[in-house]
């Protein structure tokens, strides 16, 4: 089968279109998936340009989406056929996340989804939202479950809540999407006013063009009558920090998921505890959270937005698109 595999030092120019062997009929309680999409997100980004380490020839790719092929014994969840998505975590089933996490991300520190079968347990996917498309379901994994879990999960969103996205990018389009099924009003920021345009069009009811508006948190709290929001989806990491916290209300929550503008840097102590904000870390979710937010995506018909499609032997240059910020949405490899 082909893959892309990783030669270190990792770059984008490092990344190798190989044939691999294929993998082994699936044993007891595991499926074989061909794989017919993954999507981009920053955390893959990070892996390909060497800024997370990771083992020589390593295939990358968190996500994945493709139809079941082969079924190992004692497995009824799927048939030939069925289309699954996979999970971030292939061993978060449920409950608090465990200490291995990260040691077994697909794409990281496991070989991940940018080939073209995978053998594994069959607890690794889940069903796709009905109707979904290969290329859809793969958006899911990584940006919609951090998303959903920012919002639904940790956030615990009610009817008539206020949220702030940051940017234009696949969480923040899942977050203005899952914020409106659940009766929120959203403010949106990006650097661009044809991206602010896109996103009014799926609903958001105030756009903030941040390069005009340096202190958009004192804009926000404009927009809300000297309130601020209830949740921020603060995508930016310490660059942007300071501004969610002036935008966000007393005792308000901040979703933090992203590195965007800075791993590190100071943070405003003083203001954290004055307005009893509560900063909330999180890296996706479990795979119950998973089926619990395509439920919801079902329940009312969400689609993900999807920007520029790649063949798999072009993962190079999808990457460039992303790393150029000129996508809206989710950016799509096709395998």
């Amino acid at each position: 089968m082909k893959a892309i595999q990783i030669s270190l030092p990792a770059s984008l120019e490092n990344l190798r279109l190989v044939d691999v062997p294929d993998p082994a009929a699936p044993g007891p309680g595991e499926i074989t998936v061909r794989v017919r999409a993954s999507s981009l997100n920053y955390h893959d980004f990070a892996v390909v340009s060497g800024m997370l380490p990771c083992a020589e020839g390593r295939i990358p790719m968190s996500d994945g989406a493709g139809e079941v092929v082969a079924i190992g014994a004692g497995v009824t969840d799927y048939q030939l056929g069925d289309l699954v998505v996979s999970t971030f975590f292939p061993d978060w089933l449920d409950g608090t996340p465990p200490s291995t996490a990260f040691t077994r991300v697909p794409g990281d520190g496991i070989d991940g989804y940018a080939r073209e079968l995978i053998t594994a347990p069959v607890t690794w996917f889940t069903p796709v939202p009905k109707g979904y498309s290969a290329a859809e379901a793969a958006t899911l994994t990584c940006a919609g479950l951090t998303a959903w879990r920012a919002l639904v999960v940790d956030g615990q969103i009610k009817a008539g809540a206020s949220v702030l996205v940051q940017g234009t990018g696949g969480v923040s389009v899942f977050a203005l999407q899952f914020a409106k099924i659940m009766g929120a009003t959203v403010i949106a920021t990006s650097s661009s006013d044809e991206k602010l345009a896109r996103m009014k069009a799926l609903g958001a009811d105030h756009l903030i063009n941040y390069k005009q508006v340096p202190n958009w948190g004192a804009k926000v709290q404009e927009l809300t009558g000297g309130r601020g929001v209830d949740h921020v989806i603060e995508v930016g990491g310490s660059g942007t920090l300071d501004q969610s916290m002036v935008a966000a209300r007393n005792g308000g929550h901040i979703a933090l998921i992203g590195v965007l503008a800075g791993f590190g840097g100071p943070v405003a102590t003083a203001m954290l505890m004055a307005k009893q904000l509560r900063v909330i870390g999180l890296t996706v979710g479990s795979r119950q959270q998973q089926l619990d937010m395509i439920a919801a995506i079902e329940a009312n018909n969400i689609k993900p937005v999807l920007d520029q499609h790649f063949p798999l032997a072009q993962l190079a240059d999808a990457f460039r698109h992303q790393a150029a910020n000129a996508h809206f949405g989710k950016i799509v490899v096709d395998i």
